[in-house]
């Protein structure tokens, strides 16, 4: 009876550890699925990604996005007369999150697009923040240029599973496909 009831527990528990097993998430991006942002603008730049997931649990997700990048500024004199700017101007981050409910995942698969995550710029800065002459002029008619693009998914929402960027101090081109980790 003793031996019937230890082999009964040990195979009670190898059942309960295979269930875990299976039950047990497992994420990756699907082949072509890798994180991809689109973007467009000079005065307000919009990004938005979109990417293909497999392998996710049966909890809610969350996308984090981030941006960053620099405007470059005319200087205008008070008579209206425009000029170059010099200095490039910090501007950003700029953050979106995109919370996707667990129904919304189908057999651990999930087709994102984030919310956008928006870029802009003062419409005016000072005469020493855009680079002008002197005092009298003032920096007008910023041009931005994106910089970086964080991505991160959480699942469930406070355990982040992807961290993904993508960063070029020139400039980035859209389409950019981050990198993930």
């Amino acid at each position: 009876m003793r031996r019937m009831f230890i082999g009964l527990t040990v195979l009670i528990v190898a059942v309960a550890m295979t269930a875990t097993a299976a039950l047990a998430a497992s994420p990756h991006f699907k082949k072509g699925g890798t994180p991809t942002c689109t973007f467009s603008g000079t005065t307000s730049i919009p990004v938005t990604c979109t990417g293909k997931l497999a392998g996710l649990g049966n909890d809610d997700l969350n996308i984090h996005l981030e941006v960053a990048g620099f405007a470059v500024y005319q200087c205008q004199n008070a008579g209206g007369n425009i000029a170059p700017g010099q200095n490039k101007v910090l501007v950003g981050p700029s953050s979106s999150d995109t919370a996707i409910p667990a129904d919304a995942i189908k057999n651990g698969n999930l087709t994102f697009t984030t919310n956008p995550a928006t870029l802009s710029a003062s419409p005016t800065v000072s005469a020493a923040v855009a680079g002008c002459p002197n005092p009298n002029w003032t920096g007008v008619n910023p041009t931005l240029t994106l910089t970086s693009i964080t991505l991160d998914i959480f699942q469930p929402v406070t355990t982040r599973i992807f961290h993904c960027t993508a960063s070029d101090p020139n400039g980035l081109t859209s389409p950019v496909t981050l990198s993930c980790s």
